[in-house]
């Protein structure tokens, strides 16, 4: 069996109806995982499971629209999932949100409380939702898509990269807690990607060459490779692996 191999086991994507989440969910499946797919629209959540199931088979891939700000629709994903597979073995925190572009003394308070409500409590309530029968069974991962602007100040997505910076220290404070139960939790920090939530920054060339100044491999990651980092932390590659952050950049950060 491969190391990678995730047969039999149940998989919650946030933000998986597009970019980095979409990759992640596909490739899972593609390693025998049933996946749930979320995002806030429903079309979207069930094309992309629709073509799961239509890969991998029927029962594959469920759709569940839900808003990461609301804790109501967060536990109803939960509990469909568990009705659908069974269980929850591995949960992929990929949704986020950035309202506000500029310096930190522009933000509003309504701003900045809507980037760390999504970017950083919303993934407290899913992991805690699903925690409680990880525990019983004494397996699980947790992933936390971050960023590398979690390792960077930046006067133009200051309060974003807080958030991201936050969700490392999350993962390690989980991974603290709940190793005794195997329960891994990490992140992956990735650079800069080819999604549309990065769409200003690649889609113009004029932008795409100073983002790209620093990076050794001198091109923009595609969503795809984030996801062979998710799957290895999710299968037994990365067993003995918790509490860390994987970065995924190109060598930007070198």
């Amino acid at each position: 069996m491969s190391l990678f191999d995730l047969t039999g086991k149940s998989a919650i994507i946030t933000g998986s109806s597009r970019g980095i989440g979409r990759a992640i969910a596909e490739a899972m499946a593609d390693q025998g995982a049933k996946v749930t797919i979320s995002s806030r629209k429903p079309g979207p959540c069930q094309d992309v499971a629709a073509g799961i199931n239509e890969k991998h088979g029927d029962g594959t891939a469920i759709a569940v629209p839900a808003n990461i700000s609301s804790k109501d629709e967060l536990q109803a994903m939960v509990d469909a999932t568990n009705k659908a597979f069974g269980k929850v073995d591995i949960v992929v925190c990929n949704a986020a949100a950035n309202p506000y572009y500029g310096p930190m003394e522009g933000i509003t308070d309504d701003q900045f409380e809507k980037v760390l409500q999504n970017n950083i409590i919303s993934n407290h309530w899913l992991i805690q939702m699903c925690m409680p029968q990880m525990r019983e069974r004494k397996d699980g991962a947790i992933i936390l898509v971050s960023s590398i602007g979690g390792l960077r100040g930046s006067p133009i997505i200051g309060a974003y990269n807080i958030s991201k910076a936050a969700d490392f220290q999350l993962a390690r404070n989980l991974a603290t807690e709940y190793g005794k139960d195997n329960i891994r939790v990490n992140c992956i920090a990735p650079g800069l990607i080819r999604t549309d939530f990065a769409r200003a920054l690649w889609e113009d060339p004029k932008n795409l060459k100073p983002a790209l100044a620093g990076t050794p491999m001198a091109r923009i990651g595609e969503p795809v490779e984030i996801a062979g980092a998710a799957v290895y932390l999710a299968s037994a590659a990365g067993a003995y692996m918790t509490g860390q952050m994987m970065v995924v950049d190109g060598g930007a950060t070198c």
